[in-house]
């Protein structure tokens, strides 16, 4: 049965993800220009690059099916929902029970899917390479993240991320090895999958760099808008899960309407530091060559089975 705080609760994530997406994409943007010695764009450009291109009129390949029409629509919505199972201000979340740790994956490879068909749909080069790039790289970085989410479960005895973030938080303040493991190769994963430094570079058109920006060269107005603001949700809502895992301190619990309001400047805290320490990480690290990107993730992988190890081996 659906509460008003829940409904409220679920309503309030919804928009905050919505508006304070490309906020963060914006804020990463300032930190990584500083960094370099650079003035860097204003807060607000993310903002006003959605607004021009929604206001621009979209050009669709002559012989595009309604895949590549449909495609930004799909990725958009889901990872909209994405960020609404994700418990960033409150666990009393109605969406949450219908959709668990697996189901969060499997949004991220529907969106995958999605737009790799769309890119292949248009029948250029650029966009057949990039499908086959970002499927590759879902195809290892998907079963990583699987592999950290299940640690994470093995401490709570549930996949559900309320749970799971109901417990660690509730819980004694204790160092768990197998999170330490799994904290490292979240980090990875979220690298890979949002197409930041050292994996890929989302501000180059080289043809042999590139992987998400080969995915929307054919793509303009609303439909690339969508996309870019998918691309923002999806880098809010893998910090979201990182900080539900590993510092979920200042989320509101179920029934405490107080707590949920002092969540929201606790999330935004929570994710200036994050993203400063993204940007720093971006500025250290350069351009790995494409052929290393399975050797990263499969170290990834590797770093999370670690963390399931230690944890059936010393019970943490």
């Amino acid at each position: 049965m659906i509460t008003l705080s829940g409904a409220l609760s679920q309503g309030l994530e919804i928009l905050v993800a919505l508006a304070a997406a490309p906020l963060l994409s914006g804020w990463i943007g300032i930190c990584r220009a500083r960094l370099q010695g650079r003035r860097g764009p204003s807060l607000w450009q993310p903002y006003r690059t959605l607004h021009k291109l929604f206001n621009k009129e979209s050009v669709v390949a002559l012989h595009a099916s309604p895949i590549t029409r449909l495609a930004p629509y799909v990725v958009w919505g889901c990872m909209t929902l994405a960020c609404a199972i994700v418990p960033t201000l409150s666990t009393d979340l109605p969406l949450s029970p219908a959709a668990d740790a697996i189901a969060l994956v499997g949004l991220f490879a529907l969106a995958r899917v999605a737009i790799s068909l769309a890119a292949m749909d248009t029948g250029t080069a650029f966009g057949t390479l990039g499908a086959r790039r970002e499927m590759l790289v879902g195809f290892l970085a998907e079963p990583a993240l699987l592999m950290v989410l299940f640690s994470a479960s093995l401490i709570t005895q549930s996949t559900g991320l309320t749970r799971i973030v109901a417990t660690l938080s509730n819980g004694q303040l204790a160092i768990y090895p197998s999170l330490a493991f799994a904290g490292i190769a979240f980090a990875m994963v979220s690298l890979a999958e949002n197409a930041r430094l050292p994996v890929d570079n989302p501000a180059t058109h080289l043809e042999l760099t590139m992987i998400h920006e080969a995915l929307v060269l054919e793509y303009s107005g609303r439909h690339l808008a969508l996309i870019e603001w998918a691309a923002s949700l999806k880098l809010f809502a893998y910090s979201c899960i990182g900080l539900a895992l590993f510092v979920p301190w200042g989320i509101a619990e179920t029934g405490n309407p107080l707590a949920l309001l002092l969540a929201v400047p606790a999330l935004f805290a929570k994710l200036l530091v994050g993203g400063a320490l993204l940007a720093l990480v971006e500025t250290l690290n350069a351009k790995m060559r494409l052929f290393r990107v399975p050797e990263f993730l499969a170290t990834a992988y590797l770093l999370a089975v670690i963390g399931m190890l230690v944890h059936f081996l010393l019970g943490a």
